[in-house]
């Protein structure tokens, strides 16, 4: 059983940035795929960055270039970092795991945090 705890979350103006986090608990977290999703009001949930076990990282195209998906295993935590922020992208974020990566990036993962509200102002 793994437990999600992201923080990190909070109001900025636009072009500010943010780090989020999600802290992990249970055993194996570097055998788990960790994703961030986002979800605002009337939009469905959207991946937002996904990190495989090894590392290796894939973005959605809004946030190409802005945000930087990391993790520290020895901490159980994986990171968001949040740069050149837009209103655009104020939102509910949420962290997924799960042992399959295929599972993450689909939005099905098993495990999932309680989010954040990340809040830009224009």
């Amino acid at each position: 059983q793994v437990q999600l705890v992201e923080s990190g979350g909070g109001l900025v103006q636009a072009g500010g940035s943010l780090r989020l986090s999600c802290a992990a608990s249970g055993r194996s977290f570097s055998s788990y795929a960790m994703g961030w999703f986002r979800q605002s009001p009337g939009k469905q949930r959207e991946l937002v960055a996904v990190i495989s076990r090894d590392g290796a990282t894939n973005y959605a195209d809004s946030v190409k270039g802005r945000f930087t998906i990391s993790r520290d295993n020895a901490k159980k935590t994986v990171y968001l970092q949040m740069n050149s922020l837009k209103p655009e992208d104020t939102a509910v974020y949420y962290c997924a795991a799960d042992n399959r990566l295929r599972a993450v990036v689909a939005g099905t993962g098993d495990y999932w945090g309680q989010g954040t509200q990340v809040t830009v102002s224009s």
